[in-house]
């Protein structure tokens, strides 16, 4: 090309006579067929631009000067040769070359037709050399464009500025039209071909070309008109040239450097980006990845670096895993079909280097595989990490330059080489990750994210939509009995069997322990029902684990969306679910969600969040039921027991609302609040010298408080109560539940003088065997058995033995339950210690509690100065 211009390259990527070229233009028809429509309008502007100026300005040299000719397109030849080329945008480039030099020498040596010529055979020629044969037409009007308005602006300006008085200034401007005009005609073919380029990127590109044209037209017209006058000066003339190339040389490898480090920073913030948008969205059904990115993606990032390569095609080969065969993304021209089981030498390369081929230098292997790929030289790198190949990129035939790809070709794929290989690698550990955190690690399946994930679009797009949860009952039994290992057996097992009765499209999740829940979609009740009681009997068939055969039951509930107003959420629909998984344990083992199953939960909900609220505004209280000895009816004590009177509920029983409190983990309140009424009021008593006390419950949450103990100690030195007016009531499943963590804490309590007691003594299986190795003080006789002891012998039979092991073990019987004369005569003549029950007196708030002491009791002085309450008959 003779100047520092642009030109529209082959649709291909193969770039124009040497400027500014578009490369990686696209292939459609659309932009073929408008392509060609502009060639024939700039070819025949050409022609008849050129007859113009050839009739405005005709030949008058001398047939002695036809060695100027062949000399003219041989500098032309020259100068476009040492061009230098320089990638500015995405397939654009600018080549700086030195056309402008024997351009402006034309003008004082030749006429206008032999310049014409010796460009025209310069510029077609390095065309035809360079192997871009497919815009040769549209190149020759250029051409002819170029040296058209270059005469024609020169022709101008020397009417204008009076003849020959200053034949260098229309020289000038004469040499500078050409590139302008070049330029004009690549960004007319860049919209042309509908190639995206910036109004300032335009401009700025325009002006460098003006700034380089004017320095090498004014080099040339200074070199000639000094070696015209002085021709011992061309020494100096030439190594002015030659310090301008270096300046050249220079200026490119500083762009290029640039253009480098844009492209990296560009490939690694595309990879990054889509490496967290794959990462922000859950994978879909259908959705093409290639380590965890969208292969479109990685096919924006291939033209990427074709467009920086100026290479007609690059090839990215991928593989996430090592048995996955390799994903094939292309940018630029098609790729071959090739037969994915031959032996390619370019796909087996060892080290991670990048390899240079070309089909005139490569053996008959690698020249085999360059046919098959329809290329003449290529970039190869592997993309490894750790030693594992993770794929493979490859460069075909370098398109802007003559000479092909090159040292700094080779440095920039290889540092892109090494960026997606670190890219795929943390691809890979990233699409491990998602997998992990959306799978259960021991069955395969989903987990309770994954479900929320993949249930959230069918629940947004389908009217009836079945949530089916399902819980098997062995899994704790399995594991106390036989081991953790022997349970995970038997969830292995009933998550295929789930799989094989729902099939491998309905999704699947394991939740906790042995429970999984499933998704059926366009699926009415009725058919949900059906599912569910064909699975539960699938489930409930034994378990073969090894040489056992364990039974098993499953429970299924099932929550609809159908029905439902409004949009319906994966939890809520996972909590109905639940509900329903719970309403089994009435009875039948497959239950369907209604609403008045979630009225007794949202209840317990209520009360869990409302409680400490509660206590707070003094709506839960602490009542006292008085205890009496036997036979002497002194008042002993009072058993604390809680009341709360909600403001929407009413009044609620401890059986209701204490189990949802402990299971809430609030017990640990409720027992302090407990403890604290109980001791101010034991205080209180002492003031009046009374000296009675007072009972509170523990929970098991309560013995597993390792801290416990210290705040009970911190409670008795607060009010001043001496440790054994407070006793602790703590049921028999309580500690039998986990002794070894029990038993610490109660020998800990009772070091410090609080009584204990074992509250409905009778009900365990194995207090028997534990009973002489707790610390405790007292038992109390479960008041199943004392309102039995008057119709049922056996229960008669069982508070005697009772009372007879407690006081052969030297702790004292309290009987709870009294509600008869009858049975408090009966107690008394088996030797039975306290007695407690309606007979004596029903729980009592505390102004209740002080009426009843002094109606009921006469006071009398105790051995200790105190006084001394004993029950009215």
């Amino acid at each position: 090309m003779p100047d520092s211009n642009a030109h529209a390259g082959a649709a291909s990527g193969a770039k124009g006579k040497g400027g500014a070229a578009a490369g990686a233009l696209t292939d459609s028809r659309t932009d073929e067929s408008r392509f060609r429509v502009y060639t024939f309008v700039v070819l025949t502007l050409g022609i008849v631009a050129a007859f113009a100026v050839g009739t405005w300005l005709p030949f008058d040299g001398s047939a002695k000067l036809w060695w100027i000719g062949p000399v003219l397109a041989l500098a032309f030849l020259l100068a476009e040769q040492l061009g230098i080329n320089v990638d500015v945008r995405s397939g654009i480039s600018w080549t700086i070359s030195f056309t402008e030099i024997p351009l402006v020498i034309g003008f004082f040596v030749a006429p206008f037709e032999v310049v014409l010529a010796a460009h025209l055979v310069a510029g077609i020629g390095t065309l035809l050399a360079r192997k871009v044969a497919g815009r040769v037409l549209y190149n020759a009007g250029a051409f002819l464009l170029e040296i058209t308005g270059a005469f024609a602006v020169a022709g101008l300006v020397t009417h204008a500025v009076g003849g020959s008085s200053m034949p260098w200034v229309a020289a000038l401007a004469g040499t500078l039209t050409a590139p302008l005009v070049s330029t004009l005609l690549a960004l007319a073919a860049v919209r042309v071909l509908r190639r995206r380029m910036r109004v300032s990127t335009a401009i700025r590109l325009t002006g460098r070309i003006l700034v380089v044209g004017f320095v090498n037209a004014s080099v040339g017209l200074s070199g000639y008109l000094v070696i015209s006058n002085t021709p011992q000066a061309w020494p100096l003339v030439l190594a002015v040239f030659l310090g301008l190339t270096a300046l050249y040389w220079a200026y490119s490898d500083l762009l290029r450097e640039q253009r480098d480090m844009e492209a990296l920073s560009d490939v690694s913030l595309m990879v990054a980006r889509s490496g967290q948008q794959a990462a922000a969205r859950p994978a879909s059904r259908g959705e093409d990845l290639v380590g965890g990115v969208d292969v479109r993606e990685w096919a924006t990032i291939a033209e990427r670096i074709k467009d920086q390569l100026a290479a007609g095609r690059v090839v990215l080969r991928l593989r996430l895993e090592a048995d996955d065969p390799m994903r094939v993304v292309v940018a630029g021209d098609d790729l071959p079909a090739i037969d994915p089981n031959a032996d390619d030498p370019l796909l087996r390369l060892p080290g991670a280097h990048v390899r240079h081929f070309r089909i005139t230098e490569a053996n008959p292997d690698v020249r085999a595989a360059l046919l098959d790929r329809g290329a003449q030289e290529a970039l190869v790198v592997p993309l490894r990490s750790a030693n594992q190949l993770l794929g493979i990129a490859e460069a075909h035939d370098r398109l802007s330059r003559w000479r092909g790809f090159g040292k700094y070709d080779v440095q920039l794929l290889g540092t892109m080489a090494s960026h997606l290989a670190t890219s795929l690698d943390n691809r890979r550990l990233l699409a491990t990750l998602r997998h992990d955190a959306y799978h259960d690690p021991l069955t395969g399946h989903l987990n309770r994210p994954g479900f929320q994930q993949v249930a959230k679009d069918p629940l947004r797009e389908s009217a009836e939509v079945v949530v089916l949860r399902i819980d098997l009952d062995v899994f704790s039994t399995v594991s106390d009995a036989l081991g953790y290992s022997w349970a995970d057996r038997m969830v292995i097992a009933a998550g295929r069997r789930i799989r094989d009765a729902l099939g491998p499209d309905v999704p699947l999740a394991r939740l906790e322990g042995a429970s999984f829940v499933a998704l059926l979609v366009d699926c009415t009740n009725d058919n949900a029902h059906l599912v569910a009681e064909r699975l539960r009997v699938q489930l409930s068939a034994p378990y073969p684990v090894d040489r056992l055969s364990v039974e098993a039951n499953a429970m299924i509930g099932y929550a609809s969306s159908s029905g439902e107003a409004g949009e319906v959420d994966v939890d809520g629909m996972l909590q109905r679910a639940d509900v329903a998984v719970r309403a089994t344990r009435g009875g039948d083992e497959v239950r369907g969600y209604v609403p008045s199953m979630g009225q007794i939960f949202l209840r317990r909900f209520q009360m869990v969040t409302q409680f400490r609220q509660s206590l707070e505004d003094g709506h839960v209280s602490v009542h006292y039921q008085p205890k009496i000895t036997l036979p002497n009816r002194q008042v002993a004590g009072v058993e604390a027991l809680v009341r709360w009177v909600h403001p929407e509920f009413g009044r609620l029983g401890p059986d209701e609302f204490v189990p949802a409190i402990e299971a809430a983990g609030l017990i640990g309140v409720l027992t302090s609040f407990v403890l604290e009424e109980s001791l101010r009021r034991v205080r209180k008593w002492l003031d009046e010298g009374l000296r009675i006390s007072a009972a509170v419950n523990l929970s098991v949450r309560n013995l597993g408080d390792e801290d416990f103990p210290a705040k009970v100690q911190r409670e008795l030195e607060r009010f001043g109560v001496p440790p054994e007016l407070l006793t602790f009531e703590l049921t028999e499943s309580g500690v039998m539940s986990d002794p070894q963590k029990a038993l610490p804490i109660l020998r800990e309590l009772h070091s410090l003088g609080i009584e204990l007691a074992v509250d409905d003594f009778g009900t365990g299986y194995s207090s028997l065997a534990y009973l002489r190795q707790l610390p405790v003080d007292q038992v109390k006789i479960d008041k199943s058995f004392v309102l039995g002891m008057g119709t049922d012998l056996g229960d008669l039979a069982v508070v005697r033995s009772i009372v007879e092991l407690g006081h052969s073990l030297g702790l004292t019987v309290v009987a709870e339950g009294v509600e008869e004369d009858v049975a408090r005569d009966q107690l008394e003549a088996m030797g039975c210690d306290v007695a407690q029950g309606y007979l004596i007196s029903r729980p009592l708030p505390e102004d209740r509690l002080e009426a009843w002491l002094q109606a009921r009791t006469a006071r009398s002085p105790g051995r200790h100065s105190e006084t001394v309450l004993t029950l009215l008959t």
